[in-house]
């Protein structure tokens, strides 16, 4: 996968008329076959969708960012889920549980430090993260 299929999803995410299901294809395409040289990007498209309360596009950039990035995207997904947008979250939530599950040495070490984050929302989602290691 390329940068193209991340233009692509982002004017997905941007059109209201577009074919859900096929975004989240393209989506879920995107987190099994992408490589980390575009974590820098969907990071920042994630920021984004957070900084515009677009819920919907954080929930599938998140998604694809934790494909993509694995336990070690654990901070960024926190600090985007520590942003309340009115949503329920489900998914992200579920991303970021599965991500501490499959490498808890790691998580617990990416997670320790943000539970003493100056931001108070991404420490509280960070212990709440914490309470998923086995």
């Amino acid at each position: 996968m390329t940068d193209d299929g991340i233009t692509r999803l982002l004017a997905m995410l941007d059109d209201l008329d577009a074919d859900v299901d096929a975004t989240i294809d393209l989506a879920d395409e995107i987190a099994a076959t992408g490589g980390p040289e575009l974590l820098p990007r969907l990071e920042t498209e994630l920021g984004r969708a957070v900084e515009q309360r677009n819920g919907y596009a954080r929930e599938l950039l998140g998604g694809v960012v934790a494909g993509i990035g694995g336990t070690g995207s654990l901070p960024v997904l926190v600090r985007a889920s520590a942003v309340d947008l009115g949503d329920d979250q489900d998914g992200l939530a579920a991303e970021i549980v599965d991500l501490v599950q499959a490498d808890p040495k790691k998580a617990e070490g990416l997670l320790r430090p943000l539970t003493e984050d100056d931001d108070l929302a991404v420490a509280h989602r960070a212990d709440w993260a914490l309470r998923f290691l086995p």
